[in-house]
């Protein structure tokens, strides 16, 4: 493996919008056997264990290079005008019941919080957190709802298995989850908010705290503060 392969795969990383899998890798440097690519991704990997600003992550099926967590802050300052938008607590609690029992309809999430949700449902949606993922097989043919890659993204997760436990991801990010969620979840990965890239969420427009995570607005109607 030469450098140059290791380099090339570097600013592939580094200049891709989305997280590069590693079957985008093979196709990008087909003149390359899969194993030297395997072998200069894997010398990239060790490279940025040694420090510095920035981290090579696997996110979403893909790799990414994204800012360390003890330089969030400094990354704050960058993107200070651009973190004005926040997710409400109605958003977030929404986006907690769609995670964790996708795909799933409307009406099942309302009855689980209790409320109506159409209007953040629109603002998920828009946010591009949730997809419709269908509709489900019974009288009325509903939209069933699902989080997206760019969920993952936003949230710093190699794939749905990465969900860390109900509470703690509400915890993290400064909500009540529904306790009809909380019944019926069972634990997964404990969640590190900081495993969260400021600088992409920032970036991205995404809602952050002086923490780097969603930041909630006082409660009310679900369509009012969507």
């Amino acid at each position: 493996m030469s450098d140059s392969l290791q380099a090339i795969v570097e600013a592939l990383i580094f200049a891709s919008p989305e997280p590069l899998s590693p079957k985008a890798l093979y196709k990008l440097l087909e003149d390359e056997p899969r194993e030297t690519v395997d072998a200069a991704l894997g010398a990239l990997k060790a490279k940025y264990e040694d420090g510095g600003g920035l981290q090579l992550v696997e996110v979403a099926g893909g790799f990414e290079i994204v800012t360390r967590p003890e330089i969030h802050d400094w990354v704050r300052r960058l993107f200070h005008e651009r973190t004005t938008q926040r997710l409400s607590v109605q958003a977030l609690e929404t986006l907690a019941v769609i995670a964790y029992k996708q795909p799933i309809t409307a009406a099942e999430i309302s009855e689980i919080r209790g409320v109506n949700t159409s209007g953040v449902l629109g603002t998920l949606i828009d946010r591009k957190l949730i997809k419709i993922a269908g509709r489900k097989p019974v009288v009325g043919r509903p939209f069933m709802y699902a989080t997206t890659r760019n969920f993952l993204e936003r949230f710093g997760l190699k794939d749905l298995n990465d969900l860390p436990k109900i509470e703690d991801m509400a915890d993290a990010l400064g909500f009540e989850p529904p306790s009809r969620l909380t019944e019926a979840t069972t634990a997964v990965l404990p969640f590190d908010p900081e495993s969260v890239d400021v600088g992409a969420l920032a970036a991205n427009g995404a809602p952050t705290t002086a923490e780097g995570v969603p930041e909630p607005v006082a409660a009310g109607d679900d369509t009012a503060n969507a």
